[in-house]
């Protein structure tokens, strides 16, 4: 279960780290503003250490979405990719990572996808279940262990090495996309 903490401030905010970093990755088309996410899905690290979040952001083109992968630390990592810095009003100082560089949160993909889970449910530091706009819903659906390769833009071509996927689908959206598979 993902905790949240529905009164906390994010200063910068997601949507304001990402619009600062995205314009300087090689992938991201950079005519285009960031928009704000259409969906997410939460993940959570057995450790319970790492937060851990998969955005679709809408791209101009309809059924077009940006996969962007984030991870929350409170101390830094190296060898990841930086997007930024944040405070968090109740967790304190957060180092904010491009997902598809941090080892936790691959780790958690490729379990997710062999074990045939989903995303993590979100509640209060109560346990009280917390149900969002925008929340995506997604499961995996495969075998074995693999190495997990995460589009930048889906849909995205499956290839054929592919020995299973995670999908995602959320309430604008309810036709599943694949946005992780594990290859062998």
């Amino acid at each position: 279960m993902a905790i949240v903490h529905p009164d906390a401030t994010l200063t910068p905010s997601k949507h304001e780290l990402l619009s600062a970093w995205l314009p300087t990755t090689s992938w991201w088309p950079s005519t285009e503003p960031v928009p704000s996410f259409a969906a997410n899905l939460r993940f959570d690290d057995p450790a319970g250490q790492v937060g851990m979040e998969l955005q679709l952001l809408p791209l101009p083109v309809a059924g077009r979405f940006a996969v962007v992968t984030l991870t929350y630390r409170d101390a830094p990592l190296e060898g990841a990719d930086l997007i930024g810095e944040m405070e968090h009003t109740v967790l304190g100082h957060r180092w904010v990572y491009d997902g598809s560089t941090d080892p936790v949160f691959l780790a958690e993909i490729a379990a997710v996808i062999a074990e045939g889970r989903g995303g993590s449910a979100l509640q209060l530091r109560d346990g009280t279940p917390l149900d969002r706009p925008g929340m995506a819903t997604g499961r995996g659906s495969g075998s074995g262990a693999g190495e997990p390769q995460i589009p930048r833009f889906v849909p995205a071509d499956l290839p054929d090495s592919a020995i299973g996927t995670l999908e995602a689908s959320w309430d604008a959206h309810p036709d599943p996309v694949v946005v992780a598979w594990l290859t062998a």
